[in-house]
């Protein structure tokens, strides 16, 4: 298992006009988590194309537990819990700065080798980094 934090002040134009966050940036959320845990771990998803493999979305799922404002302070914590093969699957958790659970998500994601336009088996070269998290 691998987990990563990443912080995000609420911005104004994010809310809608009862000030809460709009419910269709909890996606972006999720983006923004799932690409600083795969920075932290060394790559980005420039790195992962030019070595010849996209990341396209397949699924997202999000539970909507309380509000956010604008203005908070909010940490995704975003986690890998199974060993990604030829779908990787990220879970998120989304805090508030009381530490209260707002959100739940996840999100699948496939592995797509651009040469043939199919899905493959995760690349050796993220195997070698992700592999440790799962023994």
């Amino acid at each position: 298992m691998y987990s990563s934090e990443t912080k995000v002040r609420v911005r104004y134009g994010e809310t809608d006009k009862m000030n809460y966050v709009y419910y269709g940036n909890y996606a972006l959320f999720y983006e923004l988590g799932r690409t600083e845990m795969l920075r932290d771990l060394g790559f980005t998803y420039r790195n992962i194309e030019e070595n010849g493999f996209m990341l396209p979305v397949l699924s997202m799922n999000s539970n909507y537990i309380k509000s956010a404002s604008y203005d908070d302070l909010l940490t995704i914590r975003t986690t890998i819990k199974v060993k990604p093969m030829v779908k990787i699957k990220f879970d998120y958790e989304i805090y508030n700065e009381q530490n209260e659970l707002i959100n739940k998500g996840d999100t699948t994601l496939v592995f797509i080798d651009i040469e043939k336009n199919k899905p493959a088996k995760s690349p050796e070269f993220f195997n070698i980094v992700i592999d440790k998290y799962f023994e």
